[in-house]
């Protein structure tokens, strides 16, 4: 994550955002399970308003100091903060009811490192699993931005 994206993701306007707009609208009906894995919580926002709502939540940071930082200000509760990478998960095939993966996913550099992010959530996912998450789509061609999509 670049200065910008640290400073956003750390604002009160991005967690209002967040709490009160994305999380809500991309998890609308979705029913995640007991066990459920985020993958790039950042300095989660995300993950404060998803451990309130699952029994067990498993965030994979691929950030070593946001994983750090993320383990401390949580504590002991119903949430493991896992250093990985996503790409190259380090859990065992059908371990999670459910995934998500909520602003993050523009941040994996190629299309080949987001497939293979694909296909790790969809090895750990128990069968009929929900992926769920919110995210804008670049145009790699041209490296701009198109706004939200929705996935699930």
């Amino acid at each position: 994550m670049n200065w910008i994206h640290h400073w956003l993701c750390r604002s009160d306007w991005w967690r209002r955002t967040v709490v009160d707009d994305i999380m809500p609208w991309g998890l609308d009906g979705v029913e995640l399970g007991p066990q459920v894995l985020e993958i790039g919580p950042g300095p989660g926002t995300t993950t404060d308003y998803l451990r309130e709502r699952v029994g067990h939540l498993t965030s994979l940071e691929i950030d070593r100091g946001l994983a750090s930082a993320l383990r401390g200000r949580l504590g002991a509760g119903n949430v493991d903060v896992i250093d990985g990478d996503a790409t190259d998960m380090p859990f065992a095939d059908a371990n999670f009811s459910g995934a998500v993966s909520f602003t993050m996913l523009h941040h994996v550099p190629t299309v080949e490192l987001q497939d293979r992010l694909l296909r790790e959530t969809f090895r750990v996912l128990r069968p009929g699993a929900v992926f769920a998450g919110v995210d804008s789509r670049v145009d790699y061609e041209s490296d701009s931005y198109r706004g939200c999509d929705g996935f699930g």
